[in-house]
């Protein structure tokens, strides 16, 4: 066998291969031999079929595998000798390929980059820290009584934060629309679940009042017959109610699974669950601060084939997330949005590995199957997510992938320049921002 290696544009190589023609007519003769002694032919005994026999029949199979099989073996030979590593399977452009002369094909491929890592004890990374304070507990507190909020009657003119119960009919240019018209509708006023004019409208209504309001549909409005348009809508308030939020007493604490104790068990553990959110928090934060620093430092040469997998897996994702299913990549949404994100996880996927294979940092049996636990935790029914993964081949490689990123964050975390920069609890996790 003869190959030449050639290099076509970056990380592209063209791999030449020339396979002599007495080396494939002996693996055709092989096979076809082997076949004489199996082969079930009509009017012989099996065993006793005559090779020119099995050649008639066969033959073009037969050369069709051999061909295939040395093409894979030389392939093969080639990138060991050459040392090559190939980032995709190879578009392979047959040469010639006629019967009576050599095989002749070429391997086209993209080859891993050479990745480099500067040392890292250079790298400084800010670790965000938050003592979680009395008053962090009480603003959770507070937080937990409003999930469980209720309403009652009041006798006066409707504020934000107020339940109103009111029938409305709309008319956009005097005619009314689907959908304008409707009857006991609760809006609780400042929620941002209706139109924002609509619930400003409701401000000050009294029980049994009406009145007629104009009211502008946002420009992203889903119905977009509608969007941007003015309209004016009759409002009959039905009822106004005022928020009632639970007492904080051992019954709260019931709710919340806190069965022994009372209010300082139903706190110790709010406190408990915001310690745990905050050192999630902050090991999201330095694991960012890790992966953008090793970037940063250490550019490194893209394939294209692995960057257009990433496209089009991103792509993918985003369909599967909002329920979709296509029928081929035409209707893939635009993949323009996708590509730097793409590029970021193949540069990040390429020097995550380099620093695993240079540090030996694998992953061990004992924090993959932690990963998955903590993974089905999450589920309401965790044997079953945990059953189902363990026997996907793809899911436990995704486990198993980011049990190796955790590793080299660590790995990195204990040479880099740490330092700390206390915060408070909101900062870290955003509690309170959507508020």
């Amino acid at each position: 066998m003869q190959f030449t290696v050639t290099t076509t544009e970056g990380l592209g190589r063209r791999i030449e291969v020339q396979i002599p023609n007495t080396r494939v007519t002996g693996e055709v003769d092989r096979r076809l031999r082997e076949l004489s002694r199996t082969a079930n032919v009509r009017g012989f005994r099996k065993g006793k079929v005559p090779l020119p026999v099995i050649k008639q029949q066969y033959g073009s199979q037969v050369r069709g595998e051999a061909v295939d099989q040395l093409i894979r073996e030389s392939y093969n030979d080639a990138l060991s000798k050459e040392n090559l590593r190939p980032a995709t399977n190879p578009r392979i452009e047959p040469i010639q390929m006629e019967p009576g002369n050599d095989l002749k094909y070429a391997a086209l491929i993209e080859v891993m980059p050479e990745v480099s890592i500067k040392p890292v004890d250079s790298l400084a990374i800010e670790r965000p820290t938050a003592e979680i304070t009395e008053a962090d507990v009480d603003a959770m507190i507070e937080s937990m009584r409003r999930q469980r909020v209720g309403y009652e009657a009041v006798e006066r003119a409707a504020e934000k934060g107020d339940r109103v119960t009111v029938d409305f009919a709309g008319r956009v240019d005097g005619v009314a629309f689907e959908g304008g018209t409707g009857t006991d509708m609760q809006v609780v006023i400042g929620s941002g679940r209706a139109i924002a004019d609509f619930e400003a409208a409701l401000v000050g209504m009294s029980k049994g009042e009406t009145k007629t309001a104009p009211v502008k549909f946002p420009d992203n409005y889903g119905a977009k017959e509608l969007a941007g348009k003015n309209a004016e809508f009759d409002l009959t308030a039905k009822s106004v109610e005022g928020e009632v939020l639970p007492t904080v007493d051992d019954e709260f604490s019931q709710a919340f699974g806190i069965t022994e104790g009372g209010i300082d068990a139903l706190r110790a553990e709010v406190r408990r669950s915001m310690e745990r959110e905050a050192a999630q928090a902050v090991r999201t934060k330095l694991r960012a601060q890790v992966f953008e620093a090793l970037q940063r430092d250490n550019p490194v040469e893209l394939p294209r084939a692995l960057v257009e997998e990433q496209v089009q897996q991103l792509q993918l994702d985003l369909l599967q997330r909002m329920g979709r299913q296509i029928q081929d990549a035409s209707q893939l949404p635009p993949r323009e949005p996708f590509e730097e994100p793409a590029r970021r996880r193949v540069a990040l996927g390429l020097l995550i590995g380099e620093l695993a294979r240079r540090e030996k940092l694998q992953p061990d049996r004992e924090r993959v199957f932690a990963r998955l636990e903590e993974l089905a935790a999450s589920y309401p029914n965790p044997e079953e997510v945990r059953r189902s993964t363990l026997q996907n081949a793809d899911a436990m490689r995704q486990i198993e992938t980011g049990v190796v990123e955790d590793l080299v964050v660590d790995w990195i975390l204990s040479r880099a320049r740490v330092t700390d920069r206390p915060g408070s609890f909101a900062e870290l996790t955003g509690f309170g921002r959507q508020a």
